[in-house]
């Protein structure tokens, strides 16, 4: 194991998108074990402070690679094309209707049906977007290209999270 390594040759597996969660689950529990602090008390500080940062490296990495949207990201910035969601908010004209209709639904929508509708719509055009950075990601290597599929990754979560939100405020 290297620090520098990034997070696939860290746990091992290939650089891409299409990822197996369950092997991914089970290599971060072993490379938890073999890097646990308690595993050096007996070798020193020295040697415990450098498991406790293997650990939070191989934290770091699990969120990071376990979690499709993040996985994403990643691969397109190890591709050279940077995400930057902070200044780059430029989307194509149909995705952009589209969101304005689904704030407009979320606007409107009073009862459960509604909102379990435009919930299932976002869930689809997350999956849709999702299948889209596999190809592009994994397939193509057009890491541009899914550099923008990320950033509407990125505007399907905050909606969903404002689904759930919305669902707190109806009380359901």
């Amino acid at each position: 194991m290297n620090l520098q390594s990034d997070d696939f040759e860290l746990f091992g597996v290939p650089r891409q998108f299409a990822q197996d969660r369950p092997a991914l689950d089970a290599r971060w529990k072993e490379l938890q074990r073999e890097a646990h602090p308690d595993r050096f008390a007996m070798h020193g500080p020295s040697a415990q402070r450098l498991a406790m940062q293997w650990s939070v490296r191989i934290n770091e990495a699990y969120q990071r690679i376990k979690d499709p949207l993040k996985r994403a990201a990643y691969l397109c910035e190890l591709g050279g094309a940077s995400i930057r969601a902070e200044d780059n908010t430029a989307m194509p004209t149909d995705f952009l209707m589209q969101q304005m209709e689904w704030r407009e639904a979320l606007d409107d929508a009073a009862d459960p049906s509604s909102l379990d509708a435009l919930d299932q719509a976002v869930r689809d055009a997350r999956a849709a977007a999702l299948q889209r950075c596999k190809q592009l990601l994994d397939g193509q290597r057009d890491y541009a290209a899914a550099a923008n599929e990320v950033r509407a990754l990125m505007f399907i979560a905050r909606f969903a999270d404002d689904i759930d939100r919305r669902r707190d405020a109806l009380g359901q």
